[in-house]
């Protein structure tokens, strides 16, 4: 069973900057890549960003690149998503899950996913 918390989302103004975190079992930190995704009200869930098991890359969606950066901190079995430059419409529940990809597209395979984290940043 995939064990994933989420916590340090809030309440920001456009401009400001907040940082997730996502502490996931040892054994699902080692042997997946790491992703972000996020559901705004009357959307569906998206993806966000993900961080490769094997390698350490990194991928985004073309709304945060150059504004959110995934990192991973092994020690603690946890991955983080720093968000910068934040924007009203970055407002939404945001879930890490492990990942997988098909072609360009990241996914859950698993399915499951936690409680989220809300982010709301006011205009």
């Amino acid at each position: 069973q995939v064990q994933l918390v989420e916590s340090g989302g809030g309440l920001v103004q456009a401009g400001g900057s907040l940082r997730l975190s996502c502490a996931a079992s040892g054994r699902i930190f080692i042997n997946y890549s790491m992703g972000w995704f996020r559901q705004a009200p009357g959307k569906e869930r998206e993806f966000v960003a993900a961080s490769a098991w094997n390698n350490g890359s990194t991928y985004y969606a073309d709304s945060v690149k150059d504004r959110f950066t995934i990192s991973k901190e092994s020690a603690k079995n946890t991955v983080y998503l720093q968000m910068n430059s934040l924007k009203p419409e970055d407002t939404a529940v945001y879930y890490c899950a492990a990942v997988s990809k098909i072609g360009s597209d990241w996914y859950n395979p698993f399915g499951s996913w936690g409680q989220g984290t809300q982010v709301t940043v006011s205009s």
